[in-house]
C-alpha cells in the first residue's frame, strides 16, 4: 500500500500521542477516525501536495471549523 502515510498525531481531547495511516492517493479529504487511546471521534482534515507530502489538521467534533 504505497499510498499510505504514517502520522504521528496528537488527540485534540486526550493529547496522546497516536499513529494513524493517511491516504495519499486523495488530494483532499475529511473524515472520523476514533482516538486509540480516549476512543473519542476526531475530525480529519488532510491535504496532500503535488510532491506527496500530506497537510493533517485535527479537530474536535464538537468544534466549529
Amino acid at each position: 500500500m504505497q499510498d499510505m502515510l504514517e502520522q504521528k498525531v496528537s488527540c485534540p481531547y486526550c493529547g496522546e500521542w497516536i499513529e494513524v495511516l493517511i491516504d495519499s492517493s486523495v488530494e483532499s479529504q475529511e473524515y472520523i477516525e476514533d482516538c486509540q487511546v480516549c476512543c473519542r471521534p476526531i475530525v480529519f482534515r488532510v491535504e496532500v501536495a503535488m510532491n506527496g507530502e500530506a497537510s493533517v489538521q485535527l479537530y474536535r467534533e464538537d468544534e466549529a471549523y
